[in-house]
Formats: structure tokens, C-alpha cells, sequence
């Protein structure tokens, strides 16, 4: 869903090296006798068994660069599999970032943070050594470094088994069309969205839209809500160098975490999804001409989203409670001039008509997802902003796990918005394979549609999550409360009565 105008995590952050360090300027004035001085501060963001995120910041301290090149050893046989922020390779243990294009300048007291994802084993000890454009880097002359000191820890709020069938978020599963428990009793998705990560850090106003407490977390379990869809924006969680400090890499994925851990605390399922990515577009329906994620995207980008995933996979793949879903809304029919480039597209990506940068497919996520051996559950949205399946069935990816599940979007005013449409498309869909519907709303600040749509899916146990858990004026777009204590609008008094008389 498109947001209205706006005015106003990994594991726990693990130890930091630091050195300062002597820069080559790259295309410097022949006969220049001295190199800038840099600071370079090189941290494991997150870690988990045989896998971390590094994030390295360079901040400039002397003349203006353009263009860098820096480099560092592995000294104990790690190696780089994806990397953004910089142009990544590794021969050995040696590792090279290059700048992009965006960020090849570096002026006097900039800095510039690149991240990536690595394999270890063993050990997981921190590069010494850096160079920037062929130059050693060395450390402070003065004492080494100080041990980062043991964060404390995040208290660990009691959550009900995932095991009953009666109470709590389940871990699921896909049964044929159905989605299932570890009892094999059958599960419904049925709640809200709370908005908020995919927009406010990348327009540098924090990391939620309102408060996200226990309080406001209980207000939603207080409406018999058994599902909070989550959405995301992959530079904030990556740390790429456009977002301010304090709302991204691991400030953000700890926020995040904190919300995923009170849902799961009220016994409400956590849905964790993609909402805005890189990648510049300006063609038909363009929801901003900014490369950065800081709109809806025809598609995912191939830079950045399958590292992305690969991340948010390793934080949450020992907790099958919580949900993934892969996309907000693909729109690469608007791009593409037929349906069937469209949905060639949306499966396997690579170069797209119309797109100008490189797509990453779905099958491109799932296989990301997979490669770190989750087996929690994939949503994975159709195109025209995930209200046409269409073609879903014809065109799904592969998963080795079995457990994806068909997502979709509808609002009143969709194209496919009544039940002829439903019956003809949707049907044959979650006859085969379980369909939540992953956004549901209208903008008339009223809940005749929405009381249509919650009917057709209630007659066929099928899923379904409210757009969304925000106050926002609900002319301006589809909002469920007044208030975060679950006071309802009149579009919200639809959805919560009748999640109330469902329970």
C-alpha cells in the first residue's frame, strides 16, 4: 500500500576494531607527496553458526577523495558471499570493496559504510590491516584497542509453546492448501499491519511510526488479532551509508527484533516482509524517481534484496513462529509490455524490459532464503501491486521445503475487487496452495468492501490482515485506529468487531 504524506535484528552487536589509518587518493594530482588520513571502524553487526554481517566505515579526515578502493585481510579463512555499499570481491583471504558510482566521493570529515556477509568457522577474528588505494593503514600508536564491553542482555519475555494447538503463535506449515501446526491442526493468519520500518528511517525521522510497546503491542491481541504483518526497508536493516546512524544496520534490526519478540509474547504470529528497496525506476506508475528505498519498487533489486534476505533469514531461522514475505506489491506489468514478460520477470529477474536495474526474481529470494536453511514460511505476492495471481500457479517458484504460500492485496479500488474476480482467479489458487491475504482495506473510511472480502475468505478458511495499524486520517489512506490503545476508526470497527466474533 501506497503511505500518506509524511512531514515529521541480527544477534547483538558483537565486538568493534578500530584503527586510523593513512589513505592513497585514487586519481590524486601527480607530485602530491602525502596521503589523507582515514579512520576505519570494521564490526560484526550480527552472527549466527558458520555466518555474519561485517559493516566497515571509512570516515575521511583530510582532502576530498573521488573514488576509493579499500582492502583488508581475513586472517582466519572467512569469506565474502554478498556485499553492498561497494563493489565486493575476495581472492584468498585478501578483500576488496571498490566505491559505486553514488558514493565514489568522499569529502573532508565524510564517511561512507559499506556492509556484507560472510562465512566463518572456528574463529571469527577481526582484519588488522587496512589500505585504501594501495596504502597500508595502521593502527594508533597508543594503546590497542579496548574490549568492546558484553552488551546487556535483552530480557526474554515468556512466550506460550508454539507446540498447543489452543493458544499461542504456532510454528507453520503447509498442508496441501492449508496451513498447518506442529499438530497438524489448521491455522488461519488474521489480523493487521502496523507500518512504519519501511518509511521513517529512510526519511530520517526514527524507526516507527508510534509507539510499539507492550501496551500498544496488547492493544492489537486485545482485538483477537492473531497476526502482525511486519514491513521492512532493506537499507535500514543493511546500514547503508543514506540512512542516519541511529536508524539503521544494528539499531534497526534490534528494533525490529523487539517488536518481533512482543508479538510473539501476546501469541500473535510475526510477519516479517519487504516493503521498500533499491533500485531506480521512472517508468509507468513510478512511485518516486529516487534510486534509494525510499518507495515502492516495480521489483526487488538483485544489489541488495537477496543479502537482505540472506540476513533476516539467518536472524529469525531458529524461530518457525515467525513468518517471511518476500515483496510488498511487484508491479513489473506496469513496466513490461506484456503479461507474460511480466511474469517472466517476477519469477526469475535478471534484466527486465522496462527496468533499469537489475531484478531479483522470486525464485532468486526464495533460494536466498533456503540457502541458510530456514524452513519457516514464505509469502509470495503475484504482480500488479499483488492483486493479480493470475498466473501464480503456472509460474511459482521452486522451494525444497514445501511451505510457501500464495500472498495478496485488495482494496476497493483494485482491479480485481469483487467476487466474479475472486471466484474466477483466487479460487483456483487456494485450491492448491494456502492464500493470506496480506493487505486488506478501502478508502472509504468505512468497512462495506473489506466486510465483503472478510466473508469470501471466512466461507473458505483463508487468511487475512487489516491496512493498517496506524492513526492516520483515513481519507489520506486506509487506516484502522484512532488511537494506539486500539480505539477503532469506522474502517477499524469493521475488522475488529469482526475478529472478535470470530474468536
Amino acid at each position: 500500500m501506497r503511505h500518506p504524506p509524511r512531514t515529521s535484528a541480527l544477534l547483538t552487536t558483537a565486538a568493534l576494531a578500530t584503527a586510523s589509518c593513512a589513505l592513497a587518493v585514487m586519481g590524486t594530482a601527480a607530485g602530491a607527496a602525502a596521503s589523507p588520513s582515514c579512520t576505519v571502524t570494521y564490526s560484526v553487526v550480527g552472527q549466527w553458526a558458520g555466518g555474519f554481517q561485517g559493516s566497515v566505515t571509512v570516515t575521511n579526515n583530510s582532502s576530498a577523495l573521488n573514488g576509493w578502493s579499500l582492502g583488508f585481510g581475513f586472517p582466519a579463512g572467512q569469506t565474502v558471499s554478498q556485499g553492498w555499499g561497494a563493489k565486493w570481491s575476495q581472492t584468498g583471504s585478501a578483500v576488496t570493496a571498490v566505491n559505486e558510482s553514488w558514493n565514489a566521493a568522499l569529502g573532508t570529515g565524510a564517511s561512507v559504510t559499506t556492509g556484507f556477509i560472510a562465512s566463518w568457522s572456528g574463529a571469527n577474528t577481526a582484519p588488522s590491516t587496512f589500505t585504501l588505494g594501495g596504502a597500508t593503514c595502521t593502527t594508533d600508536s597508543g594503546p590497542g584497542p579496548t574490549p568492546t564491553p558484553t552488551p546487556t542482555p535483552t530480557p526474554t519475555v515468556p512466550t506460550p509453546t508454539p507446540t498447543d494447538p489452543a493458544s499461542g503463535a504456532p510454528e507453520l506449515s503447509v498442508t496441501g492448501n492449508r496451513l498447518t501446526d506442529r499438530n497438524g491442526a489448521t491455522r488461519r493468519l488474521l489480523g493487521v499491519n502496523r507500518s512504519g520500518a519501511e518509511f521513517m528511517c529512510v526519511q530520517g525521522h526514527g524507526i516507527f511510526d508510534g509507539p510499539v510497546d507492550d501496551a500498544s503491542v496488547r492493544a492489537i491481541a486485545d482485538w483477537k488479532a492473531n497476526t502482525v504483518r511486519i514491513p521492512l526497508n532493506e537499507e535500514c536493516w543493511l546500514g547503508l551509508d543514506n540512512i542516519k546512524p541511529e536508524y539503521r544496520g544494528a539499531n534497526y534490526a534490534d528494533a525490529v527484533k523487539g517488536l518481533v519478540d512482543r508479538v510473539l509474547a501476546h501469541g500473535m504470529t510475526p510477519v516479517v516482509e519487504l516493503h521498500w528497496t533499491y533500485g531506480q525506476y521512472t517508468g509507468n506508475s513510478s512511485g518516486c524517481a529516487d534510486v534509494h528505498a525510499s518507495c515502492q519498487k516495480p521489483m526487488p533489486d538483485a544489489q541488495y534484496t537477496p543479502a537482505f534476505w540472506t540476513s533476516v533469514a539467518n536472524t529469525f531461522k531458529n524461530d518457525r513462529r515467525v513468518v517471511f514475505d518476500l515483496f510488498n506489491e511487484p508491479y513489473p506489468d506496469r513496466a513490461t509490455s506484456t503479461t507474460a514478460q511480466a511474469w517472466t520477470c517476477w519469477r526469475d529477474g535478471g534484466t527486465c524490459p522496462g527496468i533499469g536495474y537489475e531484478v531479483a526474481g522470486m525464485q532468486d529470494l526464495v533460494d536466498a532464503v533456503r540457502a541458510t536453511g530456514a524452513r519457516n514460511l514464505v509469502l509470495v505476492p503475484g504482480i500488479a501491486y499483488s492483486n493479480d495471481l493470475s498466473q501464480w500457479l503456472s509460474h511459482s517458484p521452486t522451494d525444497p521445503t514445501g511451505n510457501l504460500a500464495a500472498a495478496w492485496h485488495v482494496y476497493n479500488f483494485n482491479s480485481c475487487a469483487s467476487e466474479a474476480c475472486w471466484d474466477s482467479t483466487l479460487a483456483p489458487v487456494a485450491a492448491r496452495v494456502p492464500l493470506v491475504a496480506g493487505e486488506i482495506g478501502e478508502n472509504t473510511c468505512a468497512h462495506a468492501f473489506v466486510d465483503r472480502v472478510m466473508k469470501w475468505f471466512d466461507d473458505r478458511s483463508l487468511s487475512y490482515l487489516g491496512w493498517t495499524w496506524n492513526t492516520w486520517n483515513c481519507n489520506s489512506g486506509p487506516a484502522l485506529i484512532t488511537s494506539y490503545d486500539g480505539t477503532p476508526t469506522a474502517f477499524g470497527t469493521g475488522l475488529r468487531d469482526h475478529l472478535r466474533a470470530l474468536n
